[in-house]
């Protein structure tokens, strides 16, 4: 599912809303998870999953053309860990 299809289907599911309102809610939602993370902060949504940040440590890599080692910057990575509801309801649970 695409992000204007998930405001698609919100929009059908709440006809009392405009489209450009229920656009607005979507992209304020997923502002604020960039915004948190962006802190360094947990996001969690409970029955859905957590959102976190996991720290990469700086290392050697290599080239995949050339063979050439080269050194990779340390970086920050979202990560995601499904709840034990979403989990169940996907297993038929």
């Amino acid at each position: 599912m695409t992000k204007s299809e998930l405001v698609q289907k919100l929009a059908e599911a709440n006809p009392h809303l405009y489209l450009r309102d229920v656009e607005k809610i979507v992209d304020t939602v997923f502002d604020e998870i960039v915004s948190a993370l962006g802190r360094g902060d947990r996001v969690e949504l409970r029955g859905f999953g957590a959102f976190s940040v996991k720290e990469r440590a700086a290392r050697k890599g290599r080239n995949p053309r050339t063979g050439e080692t080269v050194q990779v910057e340390a970086k920050r990575m979202p990560f995601f860990k499904t709840g034990k509801e979403l989990r169940d309801r996907l297993n038929g649970k």
